[in-house]
């Protein structure tokens, strides 16, 4: 794929969280199943980093159940951040010099990144986290070869042995969402612009009152081929692999990938 139409993909992307941000948040406050059944098979505790982190539900939940490690949420929506920190963490007095002095790490914490730039894991040092996260993440990055160099940075943040999960949207197995998908020349594109698996699907919102609106998102869908080819060449294998999630069970394919 060529580098202009990466850009414009990101770009697409970036202005759809940017817009609708708020709004998308509003719709997001549960975790999937799915996510809940690979939380449910590791300790809480050790140091996390959750990838895409949205709008923080992942974090409240896992505050929730007890969690006792440190957790890092990376987004690169600002509004989605803004979310997540108002939430998880409302206003309160400032701290004493006590405190200040201290010196303790904030067991949640949330930072902008954006995956396509390289410099994205540079104020981690290597092997930093036990457990990496990234759910509905890796199929808004458009190319392979950006999807590699992505998870071969998170791949030297992880010691040997560390988990990675993650899961892609599997809009397709849904008759609703199928409808949803839109031609390229939509947004001055063509298939042969793209690469297989790549679709554009509109979002559509609406406060009680008001008119629909309606945004456009980058998505790409995987397969178990291509997702075994993505593990073995940033440095993962896989140990685990389900379906969950929507009506019917099937509208998240959910990975766990151990670092080799």
């Amino acid at each position: 794929m060529l580098n202009t139409t990466v850009s414009f993909l990101l770009d697409l992307n970036r202005q759809f969280y940017q817009q609708f941000g708020a709004a998308f948040a509003a719709t997001r406050q549960r975790i999937q199943p799915g996510v809940a059944r690979l939380l449910g098979q590791v300790p809480l505790e050790g140091r996390w980093l959750d990838i895409g982190c949205g709008n923080g539900e992942l974090s409240r939940d896992l505050r929730r159940r007890g969690f006792t490690g440190q957790y890092v949420g990376l987004d690169f929506s600002k509004e989605m951040l803004e979310a997540a920190s108002a939430i998880l963490h409302p206003p309160a007095p400032s701290p004493s010099h006590e405190e200040r002095a201290g010196g303790e790490v904030a067991p949640y914490q949330f930072r902008l990144a954006d995956l396509s730039n390289p410099l994205w894991p540079d104020p981690f040092p290597p092997a930093s986290f036990d457990i990496a996260l990234a759910f509905a993440v890796l199929h808004h990055l458009p190319d392979a070869d950006l999807r590699r160099q992505t998870l071969a940075r998170l791949r030297r943040l992880l010691p040997p042995g560390a988990l990675f999960f993650h899961s892609e949207w599997q809009f397709h197995n849904s008759p609703r969402l199928l409808a949803r998908i839109l031609p390229w020349e939509t947004v001055g594109l063509s298939a042969g612009d793209v690469d297989e698996g790549d679709c554009l699907l509109d979002w559509r919102y609406a406060l009680p009152g008001q008119v629909e609106q309606t945004g456009l998102r980058y998505v790409h869908r995987f397969d178990l081929p291509e997702l075994a080819q993505l593990a073995a060449g940033s440095g993962f294998e896989i140990v685990e692999t389900f379906e969950s999630d929507g009506q019917g069970g099937r509208l998240g394919l959910y990975q766990a990938w151990r670092a080799a």
